[in-house]
């Protein structure tokens, strides 16, 4: 993906730099994979462009069927008309859509496999963090471990319900957060030299660049019927950034 940086260190997209990330798209809806950094839809302050305005000054007519955040890169729908819009809005609230994500977490869970049923609700005093509250909503995370190191695991989630920020806040539930996340983690940048024993800097570098320095937390899969009863199985690889640090825990891992 190409993209420019503006003097504000923000990375300016247009249709054309985003052209390569189309996954699907036909006359009644269009699946993107949204770089992270970029908003799925307009926030209250107006205060940077998102992927619907840039696909709405393309296509014209364009419906938010669902979001991901912001910080977060992957697979999301726009609907190109009001029917298509309610069909998959009706879809995605009936759970008809089958919603995968995959995520580097801290440390190393003790189960490969496992099922987090706990209710989320909005913190009573920071607005919009969200915690586990017996009086929460209903909230249901399936997860595998896919790959594990000492430091960090890449594992799969899928959401059987759809609350706020409910992978994040199910993975610090269970005591392994996301990587970088600022709300439910540390915050941390991910450091080779904090993996690496034996680590030093290039020669051309003043200070060291982070592996990853963002949530690391990708909408990998999503599965559903359109309206004519087609199936679409619509899947993204991980981003780069996510993907070259799973090497090199490998390597650190397995020399």
């Amino acid at each position: 993906m190409n993209a420019e940086t503006s003097g504000s260190n923000h990375t300016v997209y247009t249709f054309k730099k985003l052209e390569a990330n189309i996954i699907f798209g036909n006359e009644h809806f269009i699946a993107i994979n949204k770089p992270a950094g970029l908003l799925s839809i307009p926030d209250r302050a107006q205060s940077e462009p998102s992927l619907k305005e840039i696909l709405q000054q393309h296509f014209g007519a364009i419906f938010t069927v669902h979001r991901i955040d912001k910080d977060t890169s992957g697979i999301i729908i726009f609907a190109k008309d009001e029917a298509t819009h309610k069909f998959l809005s009706r879809a995605f609230e009936e759970r008809r859509v089958e919603k995968f994500y995959q995520g580097i977490v801290t440390g190393a869970p003790e189960k490969q496999y496992g099922i987090i049923e706990a209710p989320i609700s909005e913190h009573p005093i920071h607005k919009g963090l969200m915690v586990v509250h017996r009086n929460g909503k209903p909230s249901v995370t399936e997860y595998k471990v896919i790959e594990s190191y000492n430091s960090y695991s890449l594992l799969q989630f899928q959401l059987h319900t759809g609350r706020t920020h409910q992978i994040r806040v199910h993975c610090k539930n269970m005591g392994h957060p996301l990587a970088c996340d600022e709300l439910y983690g540390d915050g941390k940048p991910v450091l080779l030299s904090a993996l690496k024993r034996k680590f030093k800097l290039s020669k051309h570098e003043e200070n060291e660049r982070p592996m990853l320095n963002r949530l690391a937390l990708h909408s990998y899969k999503l599965q559903f019927n359109d309206a004519k009863g087609n199936e679409h199985q619509l899947e993204a690889p991980l981003p780069k950034d996510m993907r070259a640090l799973l090497q090199q825990l490998k390597k650190i891992s397995y020399p």
